[in-house]
């Protein structure tokens, strides 16, 4: 049996691979998943968590609130209630391409430096 090499085509996720996407700790995972209504990974045999493509964008949304803007948990909760119309989900949006535009400019300068 071939290994799915295509991280695209996966159903689901460990939390040690939702971990390691967000650099937090298991731990993190978990208390978020009390704390955030809108996590909930399905629970396997002995309760292993998979993590689906929409568990992780929660997981992205509950991050990018909590560690990136600063907000307390109570804020990101009241934010996510507020965010019925996806307004904070395109801030993530726009966020994430600003960020993958930066890591190309940064390629391109050390590329031009080289040449110099």
């Amino acid at each position: 049996m071939a290994l799915n090499k295509n991280k695209d085509l996966k159903m689901f996720y460990s939390i040690s691979e939702v971990a390691s996407m967000f650099k937090v700790t298991e731990t993190l995972l978990r208390y978020w998943e009390k704390e955030f209504s809108n996590i909930k990974p399905q629970k396997a045999g002995r309760g292993i968590r998979q993590y689906t493509k929409a568990d992780i964008e929660q997981v992205r949304l509950v991050y990018h609130l909590v560690k990136e803007r600063g907000m307390t948990l109570q804020g990101a909760r009241d934010m996510i209630k507020r965010n019925k119309n996806g307004e904070v989900n395109r801030d993530i949006e726009v966020i994430e391409r600003l960020k993958s535009i930066r890591k190309e400019l940064q390629a391109i300068g050390r590329d031009l430096n080289g040449l110099v």
